[in-house]
């Protein structure tokens, strides 16, 4: 079969890569319908996640058609349209049991970094990605949604990763009516974070970030405030001015370890590795924040530590809360807000790619280039 493999830091190729097959009973093998590539694989093709190793395949935000199952599959037959959450989680340990499917405790050995996730580098279980034309699905009685048959897989195929993502990260931000939500990061997720903080009573929802084509995006799409930081003195005193000089109710990084902004954590954490990637939007939510505000870290961020002001975080009496995104839990609620058309998830894809053209996908999302939003993949054998 086609597909992604990485190959060192920037640079992908397609390859021809033996088809997947049943390794457990309760495997699945899809065959992919769509594909899409997300900020979070930029980390690792950029190389700041630790153990991505030469030939692996990313991509977990995925649909597609049961073609295989394993003996003891019970909820799933062949030709079901599904989508998969990205993180892999086994239903039965003490996190899953308690809704907590981003910290399952079997499906990584490296259970106390992660859990298991699809296309994410051997320190997330070194499970290949969806970004081909096949791909294994472990626990496939846990974790796959059947796609409703008066839907196509673009309404949903968001389900996977960025729009429970962003849920959970303004939900992790407990928004209440009126609040002033400072966004960091007008990428996809970034994106849809403002667009869940309306939905939850928000009363001002400002975004920032470098990229002007992109917050020239999130006005239109997310009738948000914008702010490009390279065009103030000081982001920091810009906010407070913006916030009757106390800062924002809300903070929420939705950027992670690739952020720009600071030189000092450039240096340290893109270049020389030092930190886990640049913690560049947690610095500006903990000192954007008003006294007893809420901070929400959606972002992505690489072992070992990231140099940030806690001291200042605990003097104002900040509230952070964080966690990978427990997607299962919320798959079927945000369904029901695509159905209903509160949330135009596929709204924001800007590009559609043919699996050959994965390596210029990766250029342009890196890049920002041609205007892109989101890349998504469209396999040969979709149809």
């Amino acid at each position: 079969m086609q597909a992604m493999t990485y190959q060192g830091p920037k640079r992908v190729r397609v390859e021809n890569k033996p088809e997947p097959r049943i390794e457990h009973p309760n495997d699945v093998i899809l065959r992919v319908t769509r594909a899409a590539i997300c900020g979070s694989d930029i980390h690792l093709y950029e190389g700041l996640i630790p153990d991505t190793r030469v030939g692996h395949t990313f991509g977990h935000e995925f649909t597609g058609v049961v073609e295989e199952l394993g003996p003891s599959v019970q909820t799933l037959k062949r030709g079901d349209r599904v989508v998969v959450p990205f993180n892999i989680s086994c239903g039965t340990c003490y996190f899953c049991k308690r809704g907590l499917t981003a910290n399952c405790e079997n499906t990584n050995p490296n259970a106390d970094l992660a859990c298991g996730v699809y296309g994410y580098s051997h320190t997330t279980g070194g499970y290949d990605g969806g970004q081909a034309e096949y791909v294994r699905v472990p626990f496939a009685d846990v974790g796959p949604m059947k796609i409703p048959d008066d839907m196509d897989d673009e309404d949903v195929l968001f389900l996977s990763d960025i729009l429970p993502t962003a849920y959970q990260g303004a939900e992790m931000g407990e928004i209440v009516d009126g609040d002033t939500v400072v966004v960091y990061g007008a990428g996809p997720v970034g994106i849809l974070t403002a667009r869940c903080a309306w939905l939850m009573g928000a009363g001002r929802v400002i975004m920032v970030d470098h990229v002007d084509y992109r917050l020239a995006f999130a006005r239109r799409y997310a009738q948000v405030e914008t702010i490009n930081y390279r065009q103030v003195d000081d982001i920091v005193l810009h906010i407070k001015k913006m916030t009757d000089g106390r800062g924002a109710d809300v903070c929420i990084d939705a950027v992670g370890c690739d952020a720009s902004g600071s030189h000092m954590h450039t240096v340290l954490g893109k270049i020389l590795k030092l930190e886990g990637g640049a913690p560049t939007a947690i610095e500006w939510c903990i000192n954007t924040a008003r006294k007893g505000g809420k901070i929400s870290l959606i972002g992505v961020y690489g072992p070992p530590w990231n140099m940030i002001p806690i001291g200042t975080a605990m003097n104002k009496g900040l509230t952070l809360r964080m966690n990978q995104c427990n997607v299962k839990r919320y798959m079927p609620h945000l369904l029901e807000h695509i159905r209903a058309g509160r949330i135009d998830a596929k709204g924001i894809i800007s590009h559609r790619l043919s699996i050959e053209e994965i390596p210029y996908g990766y250029e342009i999302f890196t890049k920002k280039q041609d205007e892109c939003i989101k890349c998504v993949i469209v396999p040969p054998r979709a149809a």
